[in-house]
């Protein structure tokens, strides 16, 4: 059963529901305000009869109040002694009104006046048994056309009902087509984009309720996704290209230590320590490329990370690879943030590293506090148009070109801080040098 067919019919049940609740709401209504009239009626005809000499026993003709009323006599034992008035399936007088249990217990003086509905020769009387000094009286009317009425009024309503139903459903067979339109839309996109893997394809959405939500979701998804694509094609032709020079001098090295016999001892130990060189950078290369396949996607798995430790901890290793030429000092002040331990490591370890690099062998100097980590080192500083490109994936300045590295440093510090919510900005400090700041949201308060 289609979306459309199942909302057509809730519209027309819950209209059914609605429409029979009121339906009987108003037959019941009617019904009682008729019965109540027609009880009103006998109840002024009994006070009138009251307020006369009560009737001799025996039948007798006559219309009281313009309405053909029966009045029938009953003793204290509730058998009847004798009717007066009115016609009743077509025979005058002498009919026996019917004499209930109810009303012999008011003749015997045991209950107060009762009004009863009963048929009497094909036709239903409403009857009313009131209490006398010597048993009891009752009053009785045709009610054929109350029963009429009501029968019209049945007729009535249950044609309403049966129109409001059809209306309903032909109503939500209409707004369900309108309503369900943008899913149909949302449908047929994804089912295009899945054959032809064209990302490019936007819903056109129209206002701010869940289906237009919806759709402005569904375009949301689609340009990350594109742009995701975008950033792993780049990311693969920048990577060939970048692997392709490292490739052929390996490969070259290599290929002159296979003739190794024509080299003198000197020549041969310096060709291996430029291949394990290049080794090395290639193994760098390729960790970096894996860590930037990953893409800058929201950390997962965050936990309060004591950042003024971590950068520590980095920075005591650090020392150990720069030696003594190259001082790194650190000054932090207690902050946690919420992260990844192994990407935060990285991310501060790459602009130590950086900062050792391209320092001149002057003082590294580091601070932290406050979610913030800022790495100043003493050397030449950033050419300013190269300010805007130091965080691309293989970017190096024309004057950094002849160091060993890959540039993707600064691109995977980038994507760190990107994935943690946070920046990372780069400077010329005053008085000289290089100063990179990396913010990340502190990790909320325990109290």
């Amino acid at each position: 059963m289609s979306l459309r067919t199942r909302i057509a019919l809730i519209a027309a049940a819950a209209v059914a529901v609605s429409v029979l609740a009121v339906s009987i709401g108003v037959y019941v209504a009617t019904a009682r305000t008729l019965h109540d009239a027609v009880d009103r009626t006998l109840l002024a005809q009994a006070q009138d009869i009251a307020r006369r000499p009560q009737p001799a026993p025996g039948p007798r003709t006559g219309r009281f109040g313009g309405a053909s009323v029966f009045v029938q006599v009953i003793d204290v034992f509730g058998e009847p002694l004798g009717t007066v008035g009115g016609t009743v399936g077509g025979a005058v007088g002498g009919v026996v009104l019917p004499v209930s249990e109810q009303a012999r217990m008011v003749a015997a003086g045991l209950r107060e006046a009762l009004f009863e509905t009963a048929p009497v020769q094909g036709v239903s009387l409403r009857i009313l048994t009131a209490p006398t000094r010597a048993g009891a009286v009752q009053f009785a009317r045709p009610i054929d056309e109350v029963e009429q009425s009501l029968e019209r009024l049945r007729e009535q309503l249950a044609t309403g009902l049966f129109g409001g139903v059809l209306l309903a459903a032909l109503l939500g067979i209409a707004v369900a087509q309108r309503a369900i339109r943008p899913v149909h839309q949302l449908t047929e996109l994804a089912e295009e984009v899945a054959a032809t893997q064209d990302l490019s394809r936007r819903l056109s959405t129209q206002g701010d309720d869940e289906l237009g939500r919806l759709g402005q979701t569904m375009n949301t998804m689609l340009a990350n996704l594109e742009q995701a694509r975008s950033a792993q094609e780049r990311l693969i032709a920048d990577a060939s290209h970048e692997l392709r020079t490292p490739l052929t001098s390996l490969r070259t090295n290599i290929e002159v230590l296979a003739s190794a016999d024509r080299l003198d001892a000197a020549d041969r130990a310096d060709l291996i320590r430029d291949v394990v060189t290049q080794l090395e950078e290639f193994g760098g290369l390729v960790t970096g490329l894996v860590e930037l396949a990953c893409g800058a996607r929201p950390v997962r798995a965050a936990t309060p990370i004591a950042l003024d430790e971590l950068v520590q901890q980095v920075a005591a290793k650090a020392r150990a690879f720069a030696g003594q030429t190259t001082p790194i000092v650190v000054e932090a002040q207690p902050t946690t943030v919420m992260g990844e331990g192994d990407q935060l490591n990285r991310a501060v370890s790459n602009l130590i590293d950086n900062a050792v690099k391209y320092g001149a062998g002057t003082a590294v100097r580091i601070s932290v506090g406050r979610g913030t980590v800022t790495v100043q080192d003493g050397g030449p500083g950033i050419d300013p148009s190269d300010l805007p490109h130091l965080f691309d994936r293989f970017y190096r300045a024309p004057s950094a070109r002849a160091a060993a590295g890959s540039g993707l440093g600064l691109a995977i510090v980038h994507q760190v801080a990107e994935s943690h919510r946070g920046t990372v900005h780069a400077a010329n400090a005053e008085g000289g040098g290089a100063i990179f700041t990396l913010t990340l949201p502190e990790a909320p308060s325990a109290s």
